[in-house]
């Protein structure tokens, strides 16, 4: 149990909650009244039909409605199949369009034009998908899959392959009053491609820069005559190298999916994925003086990074009558990870630099379900969407790290010749964690009055084990409980605009230690949002504002430290975010699809160490913004041939936290050329290269800089028949 002040402390801030709802649940009642009374007729809201393949509730394949790069509905924003314009929450949406369109090989490239979704912090790094989220490091907390949380931590993070992906759907601010542990300035649903009752097939080769030569598949379609069950298979092979001299980026992916649907009100999903990735142990450079030189710090006789992953996972849905249906979701994931790197001890000293190596061994693997029960039904004039559920998750971490010494470096003429000895496993630890959440969540309609109500308490549970390989010594045992929760108001006029307000909480244990070996403490957080979005009438267009206020405390970040070189998991005080976000998408009937986006983040660091209270976060740019085109010409000769290209801009930001010195700001030019050929249909050549003109740039995270990936011009042949 946990002792009593933190009893106490959890109690009063339920307490203020439950004041915070009850007023302004009062408000809403009161608008209910007065539009009420203004009204006597009930307004018929439009219906968002989500077309696909089908699930029990009508939701597609991929979870989305979409009609070119637009968004209109994510079962991730609510868990239901509400229209985004009616969700109190700023969401930002990539569609299968998008995708296809823009070409990203990773998770970084895939969300590179969302608003207030920072990459890049760390430059160039095959080994991770490190990203923020309203300036708060989402990398261990803020991915989910198929609405399941995705474990991660230190080097044991789930490499994601585009490829596999039917589409993201990015919730920022708190999401935890739906989905428990999860990062306070957002999440990352990623939802996997499902089986088509349609036939589809795609084989596509690609060759580009580094080496680059990747093979694609995916194929789905019924398996048998009435169409009940389906199929799909998607698989990748890569063989590349990368920017940094001898870090390699090869894959091997094949991810299965059956769907049975035995009729309208049935559904069974089956999802699945084996990958196999091979890259670097590190991608760092030499810095001299707050400044990356082009002098890699590693070394190609020790520089591994090997990760095997697999999930398996079911999805059932069963619609019980026209009020209630049942779903659940589970999976079963887990990776395991070596890697043996060389790192530089800071900058040349008399022209020598000293390294040091190390190797590492972690596994990280559980299990995630979500039940939930959801029930539509009207009291009087009151619609209610209302879903109630219980997610429960299990993890398990191993680690062993072993450190020892590296041939040093002629600086000005570095010779990459001596073996490297591999050194002894001396640091050992082991992470048992279970949480179980409850949670509510009720959708009310009154009019055109929208009120979204959530609630959840979770109980976790944290056994840590620390100490030497064969001696871990005694378990610790940590236990914690907290409410979270959303409150959101939102009005939808005629005109298709809808003003929203909400606020949010969020509550999020850490998988992993400290550098003393203690368990972290959980992460906490809350924010008050508003905005508005706007339906644009007769136009396929979609356009979102918000302004927010997220204070953080307990934030584990992933640091490097600036005097050994070696990367550490910190856990800091406290930090605020606050800034304004807007977002617009467009796919217009000439051929045009548009995105074009602007975020202003103010990341303070509230309570730090005694030279950082105060300051702003490092590689947190108060400004970025990003516009990307895509037009297809419709007729005539060129019927088939497309343009792309796009514009992202990252502002000034401070290279450490003490502020002493400036990362500048940068333009990326990215750029696409595509041609579906007539004469050969389902045929398509594209090309797409993102920092078209090799920005040559660094960017600084916590004092030690990085270098910006370079130019990357990706060829591809792709035929679908």
């Amino acid at each position: 149990m946990r002792n009593t002040a933190s009893i106490s402390r959890s109690s009063l801030a339920t307490a203020a909650w439950l004041q915070r709802l009850a007023a302004t649940t009062a408000l809403g009642l009161f608008w209910t009244s007065a539009a009420a009374d203004a009204q006597e007729t009930t307004i018929q809201l439009e219906t968002v039909t989500i077309e696909g393949a089908g699930t029990a509730s009508g939701t597609s394949e991929d979870g989305f409605a979409a009609d070119g790069y637009v968004p209109q509905a994510t079962v991730s924003a609510t868990k239901t199949d509400t229209p985004l314009v009616r969700v109190p929450q700023s969401v930002s949406v990539i569609t299968e369009q998008q995708l296809e369109d823009r070409n990203p090989q990773s998770l970084l490239e895939t969300l590179s034009y969302t608003p207030g979704v920072r990459i890049g912090a760390y430059g160039f790094d095959p080994r991770f998908d490190a990203f923020f989220i309203r300036g708060f490091p989402a990398t261990y907390t803020g991915i989910f899959r198929d609405g399941l949380r995705q474990f991660g931590n230190g080097f044991a993070t789930f490499d994601i392959e585009p490829y596999g992906l039917g589409g993201l759907s990015i919730l920022k601010g708190p999401s935890a009053g739906l989905y428990g542990s999860s990062n306070a300035g957002g999440i990352v649903d990623l939802r996997s491609k499902r089986p088509t009752t349609e036939v589809f097939r795609e084989v596509e080769t690609q060759i580009g820069t580094n080496d680059r030569y990747q093979a694609n598949f995916d194929a789905a379609g019924p398996m048998n005559a009435d169409g009940t069950a389906s199929y799909r298979l998607t698989g990748v092979a890569r063989d590349s190298d990368t920017d940094y001299p001898f870090t390699p980026d090869d894959r091997l992916s094949i991810a299965p999916a059956f769907t049975w649907a035995p009729d309208g009100d049935t559904s069974l999903t089956i999802l699945g994925e084996l990958q196999r990735s091979r890259s670097g142990g590190t991608a760092a450079y030499v810095n001299v003086d707050n400044s990356v030189t082009h002098v890699a710090g590693g070394d190609p006789s020790f520089n591994d990074l090997d990760q095997t992953q697999g999930r398996i996972g079911l999805e059932f849905e069963h619609r019980l009558d026209d009020v209630f249906t049942f779903r659940q979701k589970a999976r079963y994931q887990d990776l395991d990870i070596y890697s043996e790197y060389v790192y530089a001890f800071g900058g040349p000293v008399n022209g020598i630099v000293d390294r040091g190596s190390g190797v590492l061994d972690q596994t990280l693997g559980g299990i995630v379900s979500d039940s939930q029960l959801q029930a539509e039904f009207d009291t009087g004039v009151v619609g209610h969407t209302l879903l109630a559920g219980v997610d429960a998750s299990y993890a398990e971490f191993t680690n062993k790290e072993g450190y020892g010494t590296a041939s040093s470096l002629v600086f000005a003429a570095p010779r990459y010749d001596a073996a490297v000895a591999k050194p002894d496993y001396s640091v050992a630890s082991e992470q048992q964690q279970r949480q179980v959440g409850l949670y509510v969540q009720d959708e009310i309609a009154i009019d055109r009055l929208l009120v979204t109500l959530g609630g959840r308490y979770d109980w976790i549970r944290t056994e840590t084990a620390a100490g030497v390989p064969g001696d871990l010594g005694d378990w610790n045992e940590q236990k914690d409980e907290a409410f979270s929760g959303r409150v959101g108001l939102s009005y939808l006029f005629d005109s298709g605009i809808a003003p929203y307000v909400s606020y949010s909480t969020a509550f999020t244990p850490n998988i992993g230690t400290a550098a003393d070996g203690a368990a972290f403490v959980p992460t906490e957080a809350e924010q008050y949002e508003a905005g508005v979005k706007y339906e644009i009438q007769g136009a396929n267009a979609f356009i979102t504002a918000a302004v927010f206020d997220i204070t953080q405390e307990n934030g584990v970040f992933f640091d490097v430290n600036t005097e050994t070189g070696v990367n550490e998991e910190v856990q800091r005080g406290e930090l605020r975010s606050r800034g304004f976000e807007l977002e617009g998408t467009a796919s217009l009937g000439n051929g045009l699809s548009l995105i074009a986006s602007y975020a202003y983040t103010d990341m303070e660091i509230v309570e730090g160490t005694e030279t950082t209270t105060g300051r702003t976060l490092s590689s947190t740019p108060y400004h970025t913004a990003s516009v990307w085109g895509d037009y297809t010409i419709e007729g005539g000769v060129a019927d088939g041939l497309g343009f792309g290209a796009g514009v992202r801009y990252v502002g000034k930001s401070y290279g450490d936290d003490e502020n002493s010195f400036e990362n500048s700001e940068r333009f990326f030019i990215d750029a696409a050329l595509h041609y579906d050929i007539p004469q050969l249909e389902g045929a398509r050549l594209q090309v797409n290269a993102t920092n078209l003109f090799d920005e040559d740039s660094q960017i600084c995270s916590s004092g030690f800089c990085y270098r910006e990936p370079g130019r990357n011009v990706i060829g591809s042949v792709r035929y679908r028949f």
